[in-house]
């Protein structure tokens, strides 16, 4: 079974965020969605060994600057069952390496004042603002039925 804790990173550069479009997985909750780069922690890891780790797998880049934004709880609640899965958001400013090609969908650098037009999970709009925004270390809670959010808590508060 996969681990219920993963990590989500928003690669910077040139006021770019390096995205990946799902869009080679089959099963793929985030099929056809755009997404940071990211995943589930393996066995022993900290959040910074798997942020590493998935960064390197999913883009061939070797991170050297990143910053641990803040922490969301995702709450899916779909034909009578819920699952929680906590994510650790980070976005990383410099990185050696060459970007490779990702077995998960395609990477695209989208300029940040275009992120908002492409198709992203609604809830993920609210953490990218806040990511644009420079918000201090934040806790979001967004909960979901199917793919419609339901409800969105930023550090406790309804919003």
């Amino acid at each position: 079974m996969k681990s219920m804790l993963t990590t989500l990173c928003y690669i910077e550069k040139e006021d770019r965020y390096l995205m990946l479009h799902r869009i080679s997985k089959k099963n793929d909750v985030n099929k056809e969605k755009w997404i940071g780069v990211g995943g589930h922690f393996e066995k022993d890891e900290s959040p910074e060994d798997c942020l590493l780790r998935e960064v390197k797998e999913e883009t061939g880049l070797a991170l050297t600057s990143y910053h641990f934004r803040g922490i969301v709880t995702f709450i899916l609640k779909d034909k009578g069952s819920e699952l929680t899965e906590y994510m650790c958001l980070y976005t990383a400013d410099d990185y050696e390496g060459t970007l490779c090609d990702c077995n998960e969908g395609v990477l695209k650098w989208v300029d940040k004042n275009e992120i908002f037009n492409l198709n992203l999970w609604e809830g993920d709009r609210i953490f990218l603002r806040l990511l644009q925004e420079n918000h201090p270390f934040f806790s979001l809670k967004l909960v979901y039925e199917g793919n419609c959010l339901k409800e969105a808590v930023l550090d406790g508060k309804r919003i």
